[in-house]
């Protein structure tokens, strides 16, 4: 069974920085593609990143050059660093991993077939 669990987020000062954590079980880790996605009230669930098995990794425009996602397959674990923060950037962030069919496959739809973590609350006060 799949699971994955968020982890840290919290509240800080525009420019600041946070970290969030996802915890995988019940599936070989390594295996799959992994997402960051989050999402504020109102909005659709949007992509943030995302990070290939081989640890090659891509990213929304808005977050670009200010985030890193990674990976460690020994641990199970994904990482989301985030820096230089700003007030839009609040929202719960969640994990995914995504499939299409029999295959785990990158998207950053966020109505692609997948599975979700249940989100770490992430609060940037201006």
């Amino acid at each position: 069974q799949v699971q994955l669990v968020e982890s840290g987020g919290g509240l800080v000062q525009a420019g600041g920085s946070l970290s969030v954590f996802c915890a995988a079980s019940g599936f070989i880790f390594s295996d799959h593609p992994m997402h960051w996605f989050r999402r504020t009230p109102g909005k659709e669930r949007e992509f943030v990143a995302a990070i290939r098995r081989i640890g090659i990794s891509t990213y929304a425009d808005s977050v670009k050059g200010r985030f890193t996602i990674d990976r460690d397959n020994a641990k199970n674990t994904l990482y989301l660093q985030m820096n230089g923060l700003k007030p839009e950037d609040t929202a719960v962030y969640y994990c995914a991993t995504m499939y299409s069919g029999r295959l785990w496959t990158i998207s950053r739809r966020a109505d692609a077939n997948a599975y979700w973590g249940q989100g770490s609350q992430v609060r940037v006060s201006s």
